[in-house]
């Protein structure tokens, strides 16, 4: 007790840049809680050590300004460690790219970071001692996690409730509160925390650890009571070319990465369904060249399916249009989607006419970039259920993934993906930890296929029933699960994660005024 109030005092008593550089140091040491590691006690430990910078400030010359500059610290901390991997898109084309790397991944870093600055700013506002100051520190930070998600098109990586990712347990809440519902309890749960320095106080850090032991209860029996099921008849085999980024983009190795694709497509066994990565074909476009649509057409045969993620252009009037699209290939005329949540910087460049006379460019080749589509959709396939396809980052948002309200539920996700862009490490971790996510929210299965890796089927509740390591390459041969009923987060959205603020807002004021 004597060690933990010395800690108490000592957090709160720094000012100036001591004060910046602890709660920069707890918000790296939170980033540990995101995969590939995965320890929560870190995620939850950075937010107490937060928590305790803010009430210092709360007794500083400026608190609003005070506060900002914590917020900012923590996330740019964090999202420092736990993005890091964006840097190694940089390297694919060092000679056009590196140089940018420092920039663009301090920049964005430190900016996506002001979210957490004005979240603490609002909270020191209404600041007092006391528990209400948990719940609106915890409704202001969780809410500026929603606006980091859609704000500017949103970027909701490592939302801080994927730090639970080593408890596929606890994360089965999410199938009523979402993503951010759980962010908010961990929020609230780490900042709690910081009471145990301040005059040995217990009341609110015991009653958060005991709703997270209820949650892991119901969410052991949600699992133990829900095992997978298959859909009849549908084999999938997802194809893992493991093409580094760098002979994707190499004309010399076209060819060859063409012929590995078909090579192992038609390895051993008798799939109904065949999965090809993000941009697979090497570097042509399918309206160019019947030659590939004819092998295509011998791979498929009467009955299978071939799908596939692929560039298209199409004519205008004012020239070509590039699209990230996918298609699907069977029965009848081919179906294509286009992606509609595009990544900025690398498939398309914000305000292009001005940050390309600074020589920014977006990373991947060529200039010109990507037109959106106008997803999502979903698609019949023969022989399996409707399908919704998610390109790449599109799976990262939560209640963005499904077509809107009215439209055919799908059966099941198909999330194509080349994560070579992200690093031989944390990266492709992290993304898979979403997809596992948007599965248990959405209560449908995403069988996902990834150029290096991680290629996975996953069922509706976040098991990964079949799995291809990172840097393979090989096939993934495995049954397609069934889709559950439509969750409560599916049907309603974020209206549970709404009801925590105004429930955490409204205890806030009455513990406040008591």
């Amino acid at each position: 007790m004597i060690a933990l109030a010395r800690i108490g005092v000592f957090a709160r008593g720094l000012s100036g840049f001591r004060r910046l550089g602890f709660v920069f140091a707890c918000g790296a040491v939170s980033a540990l809680g995101f995969a590939p590691l995965q320890f929560f006690p870190a995620l939850l430990l950075g937010f107490a050590g937060l928590m305790l910078a803010l009430d210092g400030a709360d007794e500083s010359p400026h608190p609003l300004r005070t506060a900002f500059l914590c917020g900012w610290g923590f996330a740019f901390g964090q999202y420092l460690i736990g993005w890091h991997w964006i840097g190694y898109a940089f390297l694919v084309d060092p000679s056009a790219h590196l140089w940018q790397m420092p920039f663009a991944l301090a920049l964005m870093t430190s900016g996506v970071a002001i979210f957490a600055g004005l979240a603490c700013m609002l909270a020191q506002y209404f600041w007092q001692d006391g528990a209400a100051r948990h719940f609106v520190f915890a409704a202001c930070y969780a809410a500026f996690e929603w606006l980091r998600g859609h704000v500017f098109t949103g970027f909701p990586w490592n939302l801080q409730g994927y730090g639970w990712g080593a408890s596929l347990e606890i994360l089965q809440c999410m199938s009523v509160i979402g993503a951010y519902g759980l962010s908010f309890l961990t929020i609230l749960l780490g900042a709690s925390l910081a009471d145990v320095t301040w005059r040995g106080a217990y009341k609110i850090p015991a009653m958060m650890l005991a709703l997270f032991v209820l949650l892991w209860a119901g969410g052991a029996l949600r699992l133990m009571t829900n095992p997978t099921q298959l859909v009849p008849g549908v084999s999938l085999r997802l194809v893992q070319p493991n093409v580094p980024q760098r002979e994707k983009e190499n004309s010399v190795f076209y060819a060859r990465n063409w012929q590995r694709l078909l090579d192992l497509s038609v390895a051993p066994g008798k799939p109904t369904h065949i999965i090809w990565p993000e941009a697979a074909p090497p570097q042509f476009l399918f309206n160019r060249s019947p030659a590939s649509l004819d092998q295509i057409a011998l791979l498929t045969g009467a009955s299978g399916t071939l799908i596939t993620g692929a560039t298209r252009a199409v004519r205008t009037a004012n020239g070509l249009s590039f699209y990230n699209s996918l298609f699907i290939f069977g029965p009848g005329a081919p179906v294509v989607y286009d992606k509609f949540h595009l990544v900025p910087f690398g498939e398309y460049v914000p305000f292009a006419p001005v940050l390309n006379r600074l020589g920014i460019t977006k990373l991947t080749e060529g200039q010109e970039g990507f037109a959106s589509g106008d997803g999502p959709h979903t698609y019949a396939l023969t022989g399996a259920p409707a399908v919704t396809p998610l390109i790449c980052y599109e799976i990262i948002f939560p209640g963005a993934v499904t077509p809107r309200q009215g439209a055919q539920r799908p059966g099941w996700f198909v999330n194509v993906t080349d994560d070579s862009w992200f690093g031989p490490w944390a990266g492709p971790y992290q993304h898979l930890a979403i997809a596992r996510a948007r599965a248990i929210e959405e209560a449908l299965p995403v069988a996902r296929a990834a150029n290096t890796g991680i290629s996975a089927v996953i069922d509706p509740y976040g098991r990964i029933t079949a799995q291809l390591g990172l840097g393979v390459m090989g096939v993934l041969d495995a049954r397609l699960p069934k889709a559950a009923s439509p969750s409560p987060y599916a049907r309603f959205g974020d209206l549970g994660f709404g009801l925590l603020l105004l429930a955490a807002v409204a205890l806030g004021f009455v513990l406040g005024r008591k």
